[in-house]
């Protein structure tokens, strides 16, 4: 385990990706009762930010008092970038994430997010900015370039690492790949042989196996979990367990389960308001009940109800008529 990150209160080194509509507040604070090492907010565009563009501000809400917490911007200009990570950290985030690694066509036409690997000199300004503007630590998440033609993520690693970036995940795919066949873990250890700052290995990390294997091909210092923990937000502390031998968690099952998935409901009205928190824990809904009571007849009656008294009501009978069925 990296004593960089351990100086930075990282440990285990086992972390919750940044996900657009998914890793808000609520999901969050789920996944660090586990004992995450680190979770990240959603990408937050840094103009609409510091603008108070609607939805922004939820982004990187922190929560008051909360540890191991990082907000990610994105963005193209260094004055938006720099006042955004200013308001962040006066909010209190503990390390700011610069992304470099969003493929989304929305992000990178904007020339921003994976975009910014086409041009390293204007990342660097843009990193620069951000190191000058606060005190806290900034880290940066890539991939491992823009297509197999440009798999610069070693070269822009040493840049970033001169410039003070203290932690640097890499995605092991390229933008062009978006999320299609397999991550290249091996592709990452350049990247892990040209700083001296930690490397986080990301990209299909699921089970404690994958996890052992990604450490191993790449020779990162820790890893980012993303898509995998959907349903299952305990699964960074079971890789945390197998890898470091962190505490195992408690997985909950029947009435344990039932009460965990009644509760982020709950928080997700509290934080969005009733009508906007049903909507955006649907997709969460379907998670867990895909992973834990697959096939049940309930679900679409459970991700149509528009009351989240009649979820929690629903929640119950779903997973009883999965053990039925």
């Amino acid at each position: 385990m990296s004593d960089a990150l351990a100086s930075l209160g990282l440990t285990p080194p086992v972390f919750l990706a940044p996900m657009a509509g998914i890793t808000d507040l609520p999901f969050r604070d789920i996944v660090a009762g586990f004992g995450a090492g680190l979770v990240v907010s959603e990408m937050v565009a840094s103009q609409e930010m510091v603008q108070g563009r609607a939805g922004t501000v939820e982004r990187a809400e922190l929560g008051l008092a909360r540890a191991r917490t990082s907000v990610q911007i994105a963005g193209r200009e260094a004055h938006w970038m720099a006042e955004a990570a200013r308001r962040v950290e006066a909010a209190g985030a503990r390390i700011i994430d610069i992304n470099m690694g969003c493929p989304a066509k929305k992000v990178t036409n904007g020339l921003s997010g994976s975009a910014l690997m086409r041009e390293p000199d204007h990342a660097l300004s843009l990193i620069e900015a951000v190191v000058n503007a606060v005190d806290v630590p900034v880290t940066l998440k890539m991939r491992l370039g823009w297509d197999d033609a440009q798999l610069n993520a070693a070269a822009i690693a040493q840049r970033v690492e001169a410039a003070g970036v203290r932690m640097i995940t890499v995605h092991g795919r390229t933008r062009c790949q978006f999320y299609k066949g397999r991550a290249d873990w091996a592709a990452i250890r350049p990247v892990k042989d040209a700083v001296h700052v930690p490397v986080i290995a990301n990209g299909d990390i699921v089970t404690p196996s994958d996890a052992h294997k990604a450490l191993a091909a790449s020779g990162a210092d820790g890893v980012m979990v993303g898509r995998g923990i959907q349903g299952r937000p305990w699964r960074i502390a079971e890789i945390a367990a197998a890898l470091y031998g962190a505490p195992a968690p408690r997985i909950p099952q029947g009435s344990d389960l039932i009460d965990l998935i009644a509760g982020h409901v709950e928080a997700s009205c509290s934080f969005y308001g009733k009508t906007l928190g049903t909507k955006v824990v649907r997709k969460h809904l379907g998670w867990y009940l895909d992973a834990a009571v697959p096939g049940t007849p309930l679900k679409r009656a459970v991700l149509t109800a528009e009351e989240p008294q009649v979820i929690l009501r629903l929640l119950p009978d779903a997973f009883n008529a999965a053990v039925a069925a």
